[in-house]
């Protein structure tokens, strides 16, 4: 069960024989109680700020980029980044294209599409047909991926369209059959666009099928991974040339920075397109516990962490330093335990060229 704001509160109360509060009480606590409430919230703060990444508190986060752009805010809940994490790929440009809860963002064509959480979520099409509109640009080859598959074992296959309207093949059209019915079938085509609005359309005629997924982006952008180089770096080698007015210098994204008040990251060059995508990790910044209901981001055996650390402010407060400095060796030595088993580390090294220098020196001497 979650900890709450109130169980360590009154933890805390209980073992300095105070007088503890309930669900009512707790938001007009007096003098000590409120005091102990305090200390609750900075022995968490104290518990993140030495333990730095704390696998609890990681979340990955994305964000298109804009062309002739290049510095990016971090989330609102931005605490540390991972400046190894940076890489860039091409804009899924499908919004639910992997339908995990319900399949909004799309229309319904013929039929009456519906959501099914078979696999991880799909599109069911019942004698139905769904389309989305997408922002493309005229004359750029775009890359399709459908997966689609039989709960009936039904031989029907899958109509696949791209056009400038609904059901348009002015771009794509297409039949995707399944054979296999357990793994169903997956599309890979491109299509080049003719319009900046473009439609993506799915049927089913007179069969039912489940499509797993749709995803289309540019097919000539690759994934690749952003170097992290120090701002200094960017400074004095690629700043000069970022700054030229000049959109003959907008090119592929290689490099990414972060600003010296770690409120934003900048990438170099500047973007030549709309269509790139960033993703990266970070961890998160806690939120402090505030309704006597809240539950606390760590898990609950480490609730006496927690106390401990509340227990030696509140006997600093009073001046009581025996007892404090015993609090915070109790602190200390759960703290460790806290590291060990949860703060991020590398637990080897290796290299990415093992199997490239093994694969070239395969029948040849190696010197």
């Amino acid at each position: 069960m979650a900890t709450t704001y109130l169980t360590l509160t009154n933890s805390v109360l209980r073992e300095l024989n105070e007088t503890e509060l309930t669900s009512s009480t707790f938001s007009s606590s007096r003098g000590i109680q409120t005091a102990i409430k305090d200390f609750i919230n900075k022995g968490i703060h104290d518990i993140y700020n030495e333990t730095g990444e704390i696998p609890l508190l990681y979340s990955r986060t994305t964000q298109d980029l804009t062309i002739g752009d290049n510095e990016y805010d971090f989330p609102t809940d931005f605490r540390k980044a991972d400046m190894d994490s940076f890489s860039m790929a091409p804009t899924e440009l499908v919004t639910n294209g992997e339908f995990a809860s319900n399949i909004t963002s799309w229309t319904t064509g013929d039929g009456s599409p519906s959501h099914t959480s078979s696999g991880n979520g799909r599109l069911n099409l019942n004698d139905a047909a769904a389309y989305q509109a997408i922002s493309t640009t005229v004359n750029k080859t775009y890359k399709i991926q459908v997966r689609v598959l039989s709960p009936n074992s039904s031989t029907t296959g899958l109509i696949v369209r791209v056009g400038t309207s609904a059901g348009g093949t002015q771009n794509l059209n297409t039949t995707l059959a399944v054979t296999n019915f357990r793994e169903g079938a997956i599309l890979n085509t491109t299509f080049t666009a003719t319009a900046q609005t473009s439609y993506v359309y799915v049927e089913a005629p007179s069969v039912q099928l489940d499509v797993d997924y749709v995803r289309i982006s540019r097919s000539d952008i690759a994934t690749r991974k952003l170097v992290y180089i120090t701002y200094d770096s960017y400074l004095q080698t690629h700043k000069p040339t970022d700054d030229t007015n000049n959109s003959g210098g907008y090119s592929i994204p290689l490099r990414v920075y972060i600003l010296p008040d770690h409120s934003a990251f900048g990438i170099s060059p500047r973007p030549n397109t709309n269509e790139y995508t960033v993703s990266y990790d970070y961890y998160t910044t806690h939120t402090d516990l505030s309704a006597h209901g809240d539950n606390m981001s760590l898990p609950d055996r480490f609730r006496t962490l927690v106390v401990d650390r509340a227990k030696y402010y509140t006997y600093m407060l009073r001046s009581d330093p025996q007892h404090a400095q015993l609090a915070d060796r109790d602190f200390q030595r759960k703290l460790r335990l806290l590291k060990v088993d949860y703060a991020t580390k590398n637990d080897y090294m290796r290299t990415d060229t093992i199997g490239e220098s093994i694969a070239t020196n395969i029948g040849g001497r190696v010197s």
